[in-house]
């Protein structure tokens, strides 16, 4: 490493986000950027120890080290190329990432101050595209073709590699642009949309075809292709079958997230249709990401408070014994969301919702819990402590996960990725997985 003692005498700075009282005003990323100066600074602090745990971390792979080394030094473009070697995106991932290699760092067992890996990771995708070191790249192409049905994170990976074998590829999506979770699921203040465009461009510049509006169904696959890749994700959100369920102003979360984007992408809806929480009193059920991200988009749609449940217990803050470095630690986690104001409680269950003589949702009844260990090992046994309680509520918003699909049997040359493969995971990991499925394709199709 250009500096080995920088850890010892450069302490961690993050970026930060935009102050509460100016963010809440707009959908626009919440998350600031460091000058160059201190960028490069951070990334000295990347320290020679030996067995980079982050490398073990991160589903990509990533040479956090490496491209470490080469910011810390200036060579913007150096850390750029290595960075691109593991990840196709990191311009996604350098945003919405939660950074597993962060908490398998070496610095963050020693001092809980690990490297600023997923910050330095944007900055780096940022001045590539800044500087031209993202080029549009013409594959010698083989004369094979493949599909690719659906464009999130996996489907765009596979394609992505696909065209860089030499593969034709030609990407079928059902909605009227590309991304998938990161374009309707996720918001605009953790990743503007424009950022999913200008990789898109790249990609159809680099000869990837995307055909929109045009959902496929598995039994009929199109005509015309060596192979497919099936990366159409988890479409199903998990429900809530509690008394009441059908009243007025119950939504699964994708409801709001992916309408509000929709809305802030140009597209209009009829009033009867908006999903909107301005003047509201908001329950999101659901601890993890996708409830944070229901409580900063009823934030910006002004909301009048919002309230978030969550039927497992507190985790623990900053450390757990149960998830040891350099594992993945279950730990209480706030996000920006968050700091903006909500009121979160845990051990809550959901018995029913109790509507107004309209038939929209005004409150609901939830009942603490009690999880005991299951003799038999495996998942605790949940029983109800009999205390009973009434939040109030104009809306509310499941925010429960989704049920991994069951794939059918299909030919030899149909292959699945990402979450269609695997069940709802990290942007990261379908990337992961994307570039996986890409080999395997490749692996097929060379003994055809």
């Amino acid at each position: 490493m250009g500096n080995p003692k920088a850890f010892l005498t450069v302490p961690r700075k993050e970026a930060g986000y935009r102050p509460v009282h100016d963010r809440i005003h707009d959908f626009g990323e919440v998350e600031q950027t460091l000058n160059s100066k201190d960028r490069q600074e951070q990334a000295s602090r990347c320290m020679d120890c030996g067995v980079p745990f982050c490398h073990w971390a991160c589903p990509l792979g990533n040479k956090n080290p490496e491209w470490n080394d080469a910011l810390y030094r200036g060579e913007w473009e150096t850390a750029y190329k290595i960075l691109k070697e593991t990840n196709d995106f990191p311009e996604f991932t350098g945003r919405v990432c939660p950074a597993l290699c962060e908490k398998a760092c070496v610095l963050y067992l020693s001092t809980g101050n690990a490297v600023t890996n997923r910050e330095n990771e944007a900055a780096i995708a940022e001045r590539a595209y800044l500087e031209g070191y993202v080029t549009i790249e013409n594959p010698v192409r083989n004369g094979k073709k493949v599909a690719v049905i659906g464009s999130g994170p996996s489907g765009l990976a596979s394609a992505n590699r696909l065209n860089y074998m030499g593969y034709e590829v030609t990407v079928f999506e059902k909605n009227e642009a590309a991304g998938g979770l990161l374009r309707y699921g996720i918001p605009n203040f953790k990743l503007n949309k424009k950022i999913i465009d200008r990789r898109i461009d790249v990609m159809e510049k680099e000869g990837v075809k995307f055909v929109y509006n045009t959902p496929v169904d598995l039994a009929s696959l199109p005509e015309g292709f060596d192979a497919y890749v099936v990366s159409t994700g988890t479409p199903e959100a998990r429900d809530l079958k509690a008394p009441g369920r059908e009243l007025k102003g119950i939504h699964l979360a994708l409801e709001l997230l992916s309408q509000q984007n929709r809305v802030l992408a140009g597209m209009e809806f009829k009033k009867d249709e908006l999903v909107n929480c301005k003047g509201k009193k908001v329950l999101v059920i659901g601890g993890g990401d996708t409830g944070s991200d229901c409580i900063g988009t009823a934030h910006r749609q002004g909301a009048t408070c919002v309230t978030q449940i969550e039927i497992m217990p507190k985790p623990p803050v900053g450390h757990n014994d149960a998830t040891p470095w350099p594992n993945w630690p279950v730990i209480l986690k706030t996000t920006s969301s968050h700091e903006e104001g909500c009121d979160r409680r845990w051990l809550l269950n959901t018995n029913r919702f109790i509507g107004d003589d309209k038939g929209h949702v005004r409150q609901v009844e939830v009942e603490g819990v009690i999880w005991e260990p299951n003799p038999e090992g495996g998942r605790p046994i949940m029983k109800l402590d009999g205390k009973k309680e009434i939040i109030e509520a104009d809306i509310v918003f499941l925010a429960m996960g989704f049920i991994k699909p069951v794939q059918p049997e299909m030919p030899e040359n149909v292959f699945f990725a990402g979450d269609a493969a695997s069940g709802a995971s990290l942007v990261v990991r379908a990337i992961a997985s994307g570039r996986k499925t890409a080999q395997a394709v490749d692996k097929y199709l060379k003994t055809r």
